[in-house]
């Protein structure tokens, strides 16, 4: 196969749905509404023994920013150690200095502890100060397998030009996964224009809960207001509908 779907799953159902649908790789996540944190060692044990497709590990300590205290990168450390314990094939970070740069000190020591698996430099990248800079930084670094950009925008689609021209600098020094709001309608759009062949989603859909007995006006967030009673999960029809699109195209 000369493409790669990566699905980001939030649950053991939707990492089957991802296999199911024919998805290559799974990034393991908890925490959608920070946009991804590190998922517990249960989610991740489960998840391992329920399919058998590549599971790569989220490695973020809590949502914002990506610039990191000394006891977050020694949770995270831990966290990297643990998830290569379990049998995860890979794991997923990045951090930032202060100014918005590579972080060579702290990624070092997350690089050093997941040597042997494979890494994703993660969105971390679409908050970096110099985009194609920080690429080359990345690449000279060493460690990483690819980074997952939406090319600095709010989705990859607006990051469509900043994507096709870090495809062309990465060439085969690095692999740019295409990620943020991919769906089967644009993932044609997005792999003929950036000439990208990795691409990455959720390709979830809302299943309302089971819970008959409700109180809609009450929300476990205490940031934004979420719907207690629909959650997220991973679609395989629409996981097998993007594979049809990429198999058309590769």
């Amino acid at each position: 196969m000369a493409f790669e779907l990566e699905i980001c799953a939030y649950s053991v159902a939707s990492c089957i749905a991802a296999e199911n649908g024919g998805a290559t790789r799974i990034e393991l996540c908890m925490g959608k509404p920070e946009g991804g944190t590190t998922p517990s060692a249960g989610l991740i044990y489960t998840a391992l023994k329920a399919v058998r497709i590549p599971i790569h590990v989220i490695i973020r300590p809590r949502g914002g920013d990506f610039c990191y205290s000394q006891l977050e990168l020694a949770q995270m450390e831990y966290d990297i150690k643990l998830a290569k314990q379990l049998g995860a094939a890979g794991v997923v970070f990045g951090c930032l200095t202060p100014e918005g740069e590579y972080d060579h000190i702290a990624n070092q020591r997350l690089l050093d502890a997941a040597c042997g698996m494979q890494i994703t430099f993660h969105r971390a990248f679409d908050m970096c100060n110099d985009q194609i800079r920080t690429l080359n930084t990345i690449i000279n670094a060493g460690g990483f397998t690819r980074i997952l950009t939406s090319g600095g925008q709010e989705n990859a689609i607006a990051g469509t030009d900043k994507i096709k021209t870090l495809v062309e600098l990465a060439k085969d020094n690095i692999g740019i996964m295409v990620g943020c709001g991919i769906t089967p309608n644009n993932i044609k759009t997005l792999a003929e224009t950036t000439k990208a062949t990795m691409f990455h989603g959720s390709l979830s859909h809302k299943i309302n809960s089971k819970m008959q007995f409700r109180k809609p006006n009450i929300s476990m967030g205490s940031t934004v207001f979420i719907d207690e009673y629909h959650y997220d999960i991973t679609s395989s029809k629409q996981v097998t509908k993007t594979i049809a699109v990429l198999r058309e195209i590769f």
